[in-house]
């Protein structure tokens, strides 16, 4: 690295530039764009070199299930965005959200978890960890009284989205920081909704904050990949279950996440700005129900977003009449919304969550976390929002 590359330059850099400069690391070729280290191993000059690497006494690149430079820049420059001291990466957002358990988490040990998440993220607490002697707890995101009355003196973790998906309820995260603090917990917030470019957990008082990079890190669809962020003790924690399990993120899933951070800030201003107006046309259209997007006005959630949030974010989801089969005609009625169970993409994406991100939680499961047959998701994208209101129009129509 150069002194022109030197991170004390980046020092209260903002966070449009940090996403464009963190990280980079060059070779002595003086290359301008990241290089794609697609290496396995690294020769050592000399055996006691190679020991001293592998007893970790001497810094460099050992193997690449834990040691690669495309995949450290990246880890970097998310740490640098997050306002972290250190971040691990991983081969996808449910493998970032596994490595923070297995790595953090004991037998006997207790957790609370919010019911308004991912429905794959509600198995993993509550069918996995399970069966290795975690205590997992799921209440309502909001219910401020059931949180506290949910901790146990062995209680470790608290884990949250904020937003949720995919009803975009807003927790604050301030209060949950020291409800988590006074338990002697860790607080993990989940932040793939709102990415650093929104909001930033750590300022706010969280201890570690994780995406899946699938989404809008990424923000073309292109590749799975996760990330975990906090301070450098909890981190290294992480990487050596990183290390010694490997569900590692490849160097050229590393280098696309790496590229797509430098058009974050651009891209979610837009996803955010073509999401608020589709969000207030659909209040507007008779066949919806109700519509849930915290940049709404009338959203319980919408003055704490304002708050630990720059925007609101770029997915929403609405409600239409007759369960089930009136939620599949919409869906089935749009020609230019992708249906895939995606987000974060250029394209925007349309779901039932009831039968695909949230279809393996039982009915009551679902009814929990206030997911209806009827609820309808939509990621918006980067197509122009009159053409997505057209497409939504169509799908509205096939109620009829």
């Amino acid at each position: 690295m150069t002194d022109r590359d030197s991170s004390d330059v980046l020092a209260g850099a903002r966070i449009e530039t940090l996403a464009v400069r963190a990280g980079i690391s060059r070779s002595p070729e003086g290359e301008h764009s990241e290089p794609i280290y697609t290496t396995s191993s690294y020769i050592f000059n000399s055996a006691a070199e190679a020991a001293a690497r592998f007893a970790g006494e001497q810094p460099g690149n050992v193997y690449s299930r834990y040691t690669n430079p495309t995949v450290r820049g990246f880890e970097e420059r998310m740490a640098a965005l997050e306002g972290g001291e250190a971040a691990v990466a991983a081969a996808s957002g449910m493998a970032a959200i596994l490595a923070t358990a297995m790595a953090l988490l004991s037998a006997g040990d207790h957790v609370i978890c919010s019911r308004d998440v991912f429905g794959t993220t509600t198995n993993l607490f509550g069918k996995y960890l399970t069966r290795f002697g975690v205590q997992v707890d799921f209440v309502p995101l909001l219910d401020a009284d059931a949180w506290r009355a949910a901790v146990k003196p062995n209680t470790a973790m608290l884990f949250l989205e904020t937003p949720s998906n995919p009803l975009n309820e807003v927790a604050d995260i301030a209060a949950f920081a020291a409800l988590a603090k006074d338990a002697g917990a860790l607080l993990v917030v989940d932040n793939t909704f709102c990415t650093p470019a929104l909001q930033r957990p750590l300022d706010f008082g969280a201890d570690i904050v994780l995406h899946s990079g699938t989404k809008f890190l990424d923000g073309q669809g292109r590749c799975m990949g996760g990330v975990v962020v906090g301070s450098r003790e909890h981190m290294a924690e992480v990487m050596t279950f990183l290390r010694t399990c490997g569900p590692s993120l490849s160097p050229f899933n590393a280098w696309v996440l790496f590229k797509g951070l430098e058009t974050l800030g651009l891209r979610m201003e837009a996803h955010c700005r073509s999401t608020l107006a589709l969000a207030r046309w659909l209040q507007a259209q008779p066949e919806v129900q109700r519509v849930f997007y915290a940049g709404l006005e009338d959203h319980p959630g919408h003055t704490l977003a304002a708050r630990q949030q720059s925007a609101f974010g770029g997915v929403l989801a609405f409600e239409v009449g007759r369960g089930r089969e009136g939620a599949w005609r919409c869906i089935d009625g749009t020609r230019i919304l992708s249906l895939t169970a995606n987000l974060g993409d250029a394209k925007s994406t349309i779901v039932h969550p009831a039968t695909t991100t949230h279809g393996r939680l039982t009915p009551e499961q679902r009814a929990e976390a206030g997911i209806s047959d009827g609820l309808i998701r939509v990621a918006v994208g980067l197509e122009h929002v009159d053409d997505l209101k057209a497409d939504l129009r169509r799908g509205l129509d096939a109620l009829a």
